[in-house]
């Protein structure tokens, strides 16, 4: 693994342990050219996906793109980097394990979507706003409605208590 201070090929692996859930390799790495200490995690790649843009463009899927694209709807909020890792992973795991190794950006928007929706709130609408290319204030507000509308499901009203009342003769 190539160092990403000095350019060294010679890195160290000094620790590796799974991921929280287990679909990678997390491990600690240390150059002994510069003594620079960094992180790379190791995962399965099931096969080599295409993804099929709106233009009719065929491109390789790039993994650090949709992490990009996720880092930049996240930034400033305190999201968990485990949980963001745990979501990717997932949108990667539904689009390697479909049939077709060729797969719809569209696809990748709604996974990232899904996946956003139930991570951060702030970050869904950010996404919202470039992958259905908002246009108007209103969209916003139409997309805010709508995760409004999921977080504001109706609980059980609470039965009113009865205050029961002493039995006649002091019992």
């Amino acid at each position: 693994m190539r160092c990403p201070y000095c350019g060294s090929l010679e890195t160290q692996v000094k620790d590796s342990r799974p991921t929280e859930d287990a679909s990678s390799i997390r491990r600690r790495r240390v150059c002994p050219d510069c003594g620079g200490r960094f992180t790379t995690f190791e995962r399965v790649q099931l096969r080599e996906l295409m993804v099929l843009k709106k233009s009719g463009r065929r491109v390789p899927f790039d993994r650090e793109k949709l992490m990009r694209s996720i880092d930049i709807a996240l930034r400033k909020r305190s999201v968990d980097s485990e949980r963001v890792e745990r979501m990717v992973n997932g949108v990667v795991r539904q689009l390697e394990s479909q049939g077709d190794p060729e797969v719809t950006s569209d696809r990748i928007g709604e996974l990232v979507m899904e996946g956003l929706r139930l991570l951060d709130g702030v970050a869904y609408v950010r996404f919202a706003s470039v992958y259905r290319n908002f246009r108007e204030a209103r969209d916003f507000g139409a997309i805010v409605d709508e995760l409004a509308g999921d977080e504001a499901e109706p609980e059980p009203a609470a039965k009113p208590r009865q205050r029961r009342e002493p039995a006649p003769g002091g019992a």
